[in-house]
């Protein structure tokens, strides 16, 4: 298929506006919004109705187990490798087939995210940095998200960690509802990423007080009271 033929395809599948949209992102200027969150080891999260995960086992990425993540991320096996390498502290979930169906990041000193975004994210004493979670589809709607960060909290609490701060894009909705039914907490600070021509980036960080993620909360319905017949 040719060039052409892919972006008509493209086209056809996305609409006009988005195709154009992204290709302006990806070969001439795109601007990211990454929004620091923070949350306490300790503070129990919220109830919630998400699928019960079972049968999974926890094991510690390595260097040498990398390759359980071929299945679902068959395009990371590398960076696994190498973040494992780094000392960072990762953990991973495995199947009843030893594949990877879920993972999670954490770095006690400032992170050098050379894979991604290309910048250092700097954290204060006795916080770490959480990066990297992701699970596979077949997991979507399971809790499999939140046990596997409990479980990250609980490993670097007893490590003397007090807190785990972490970044998300502000374009990323679910994400960041996700965050908030978490418990985690904004910072009040965002690192701006932008891209030119697809070769150079740059970086900046500006602060903000009042909430960027209050429109997200899901609304409580009123209270309704009968009212007497006179």
């Amino acid at each position: 298929m040719s060039v052409i033929e892919k972006l008509l395809l493209r086209i056809k599948q996305r609409g006009l506006r988005r195709t154009l949209g992204a290709l302006w992102k990806r070969y001439v200027f795109a601007h990211r919004e990454l929004l620091w969150m923070e949350r306490d080891l300790v503070t129990p999260i919220a109830p919630n109705k998400l699928r019960p995960c079972e049968g999974l086992r926890r094991v510690d990425i390595t260097e040498d187990n990398a390759t359980a993540f071929s299945k679902y991320f068959g395009d990371r096996v590398q960076t696994m490798a190498e973040l494992a390498a780094e000392g960072h502290t990762g953990h991973m979930y495995l199947d009843q087939d030893d594949h990877t169906v879920g993972f999670v990041w954490a770095s006690a000193r400032d992170y050098y995210d050379r894979h991604f975004y290309r910048c250092t994210f700097a954290v204060k004493p006795g916080e770490y940095f959480q990066f990297g979670a992701e699970i596979a589809r077949p997991y979507f709607g399971s809790s499999l998200t939140v046990d596997a960060q409990t479980a990250l909290w609980q490993v670097m609490a007893a490590r003397g960690f007090e807190k785990v701060v972490d970044i998300c894009d502000n374009a990323n909705i679910q994400a960041l509802k996700m965050h908030m039914r978490l418990g985690y907490q904004e910072q009040g600070r965002i690192t701006h990423v932008y891209d030119l021509f697809g070769h150079w980036r740059f970086f900046r960080e500006t602060r903000y007080s009042e909430s960027r993620l209050e429109a997200l909360r899901t609304p409580q319905r009123p209270v309704v009271t009968a009212t007497a017949q006179a």
